[in-house]
């Protein structure tokens, strides 16, 4: 698969924020230069232009893998009981080229159908937002789960009902983004605490099988956390589990 320039990349995930702003798309917001002004934005303009690109990171992330990865590496931190390995920055990091590298089709796909033909004129600013909306409503559409779905289309009043019959693709293809994007977060931090749950579990027995030791030898002032923390990073190195857990998320949005 081709992959995009770094450039691009930043381009095309700039068109997946925008395309979450149709009434911004239907307005342009055009920067004019005269003699009598700097520039012909109006300062209400300018404030709302700055207020938009201040939204566009969390835009961007609300609407991608990142969401799912970011929590299940803190359960899994948690559940190891360490505090600060890996660093916050490195968590994020991780989360973030994990996410690029899953939602690369969604983004050569916006580059291909969005932006290049807007660059190169062919379509409109409005059409070009249109275009850049469909893979990001599909990749959604992929992940969000049946109940979720419905509870935000009843919350908007919005008459129908989801089920699994390929008649309902064209119409959940015309969801408004306000509606799938909501739908979307919650079952991505369904999915999210449940394979928290998950990595908990061996940890767990982990924990409950020192405590139980250390109580039948009388060593109740050693504190079982401190013992049981080698054995946890032992297991989980051992098991490759930085692999298996980076691949079943990856594969997890195939």
């Amino acid at each position: 698969m081709k992959r995009s320039s770094l450039f691009t990349i930043l381009l095309s995930l700039l068109f997946i924020s925008l395309s979450f702003m149709p009434v911004f798309a239907n307005s342009a917001i055009n920067v004019q230069f005269d003699a009598n002004t700097q520039t012909g934005l109006e300062a209400l303009d300018i404030v709302f232009l700055l207020l938009f690109l201040s939204l566009i990171p969390s835009l961007i992330l609300l609407m991608s893998s990142f969401t799912r990865i970011i929590i299940v590496f803190s359960f899994l931190r948690n559940a190891m009981g360490l505090q600060q390995t890996p660093p916050n920055q490195v968590l994020l990091g991780l989360s973030l080229f994990l996410s690029l590298f899953i939602m690369a089709p969604v983004i050569d796909t916006i580059n291909e159908t969005a932006y290049t033909p807007y660059r190169e004129q062919i379509i409109t600013q409005e059409e070009a937002f249109a275009k850049a909306q469909v893979p990001v409503k599909e990749f959604m559409l992929r992940q969000v789960d049946n109940a979720s779905l419905q509870l935000f289309l009843d919350i908007a009043k919005v008459e129908l009902v989801v089920n699994d019959t390929q008649s309902q693709q064209v119409e959940l293809a015309e969801l408004d983004l306000e509606i799938l994007v909501p739908a979307f977060v919650t079952s991505e931090l369904k999915r999210a605490f449940l394979i928290g749950f998950l990595l908990f579990i061996p940890f767990l027995a982990i924990d409950l099988i020192v405590a139980s030791t250390l109580m039948s030898m009388g060593m109740v002032m050693l504190p079982p956390g401190m013992i049981a923390l080698p054995f946890k990073v032992m297991l989980f190195v051992l098991a490759d589990g930085w692999g298996l857990l980076m691949g079943s998320l990856v594969r997890g949005f195939s």
